[in-house]
C-alpha cells in the first residue's frame, strides 16, 4: 500500500504542477481502490469509500495548492486581477460542495465523477478554443457572472474531490491564456476550495460514522494523506524545472489524454 501511495503521490505532484490538476484526479481513484482492497467491499470504510477519497483528497490539495501558489506568485505567473472574483466564489462553493458530498451516497459521487470526466474530455476536443486558442476573448465578464462561475466551480470540484483545475484551465485557456499560465493560475484557484472544504470536513468530523475506526479524522484517512502529501511535494519539486519547457501545443494535447487515462481507471 505504501509503495502505491508514494508512486501516485509523485504522479500527483508532477501533474499538479504541469497541468494544474492531479491531486483529485490521481488520488480519488487511487484511494477509492485501496479502501475497497484493504477493508473489503462489505466493510464500513468501503461503504463510505468515495467520501473518504474526496475528503482526503481535499487535504492533499490544500498542501499542494499552497506550495504551488507561493512558488507561482514569486515567479509572477499569477494574474490576481483575473483571479480575485473567481477566488471568492470558489471558496464559498467549496463549503457547499463539501456539505453535498457528505449527504450523497458514494456510488452517486463515483458516477458523477465519471460523467464529469467524460464531458470535460469531449469539451476539450470538440469545443473551439482549448487545443489552439487564437486571440484573447475580449468579451467582458461582469463581477456577478464571475462570482457565479467561481461558486459553481467550487461546488462541483469539492463535491467530486478534484480541485477546480479541470474547469478553470479550459475557462482560462479560452480567454487566451497560455497553458503554462493557465495551469499556474488553476493551482492557485484550487487553494480556496481546498481550504474551505478541508475545514468543513474537519468541523463536521463528529458526525462521521468512521469515528470508531482508527486512523481517521471524520472522513479524512490520515496515514494515506501524510504519505501522499510527502510524495506529492517531491513530485512538485521534480516537475518544477520542466514547466516552461513543454510547447503550448503539446501541453494542451497531453491534458485531455491524462483525463482519458483517469476515466479508464475509474471505469475498470
Amino acid at each position: 500500500m505504501t509503495l502505491w501511495l508514494i508512486s501516485f503521490g509523485l504522479i500527483s505532484g508532477i501533474t499538479t504542477w504541469l497541468f494544474g490538476f492531479g491531486g483529485g484526479f490521481v488520488t480519488v481513484p487511487l484511494l477509492y481502490t485501496l479502501i475497497l482492497t484493504l477493508w473489503g467491499i462489505d466493510s464500513l470504510p468501503a461503504e463510505h469509500a468515495m467520501q473518504i477519497a474526496v475528503a482526503t483528497s481535499a487535504l492533499i490539495m490544500l498542501f499542494s495548492a499552497t506550495v504551488t501558489t507561493i512558488t507561482h506568485h514569486k515567479a509572477k505567473r499569477l494574474n490576481w486581477s483575473i483571479m480575485s472574483i473567481l477566488f471568492i466564489g470558489i471558496a464559498f462553493g467549496g463549503i457547499v460542495g463539501a456539505l453535498l458530498a457528505l449527504t450523497v451516497e458514494g456510488t452517486w459521487i463515483k458516477w458523477f465523477f465519471i460523467g464529469y470526466l467524460f464531458v470535460t474530455i469531449l469539451d476539450c476536443y470538440f469545443r473551439p478554443g482549448f487545443m489552439a486558442p487564437t486571440t484573447h476573448n475580449a468579451k467582458k465578464v461582469t463581477k456577478a457572472k464571475e462570482s457565479i462561475n467561481g461558486t459553481v466551480i467550487g461546488i462541483i470540484a469539492t463535491f467530486l474531490g478534484v480541485g477546480g483545475s479541470v474547469m478553470t484551465v479550459p475557462l482560462l485557456r479560452r480567454r487566451g491564456t497560455p497553458m503554462a499560465q493557465s495551469a499556474a493560475m488553476a493551482n492557485a484557484l484550487t487553494l480556496p476550495l481546498a481550504l474551505t472544504a478541508t475545514c468543513t470536513y474537519v468541523a463536521l468530523s463528529f458526525t462521521s460514522p468512521l469515528n470508531s475506526e482508527s486512523g481517521f479524522i471524520g472522513y479524512i484517512w490520515l496515514k494515506a494523506a501524510l504519505i501522499l502529501i510527502c510524495s506529492t511535494w517531491v513530485g512538485l519539486k521534480i516537475s518544477e524545472r520542466f514547466l516552461s519547457r513543454i510547447p503550448d501545443k503539446w501541453h494542451a494535447r497531453i491534458y485531455p489524454l491524462l483525463l482519458i487515462l483517469v476515466l479508464i481507471v475509474m471505469l475498470f
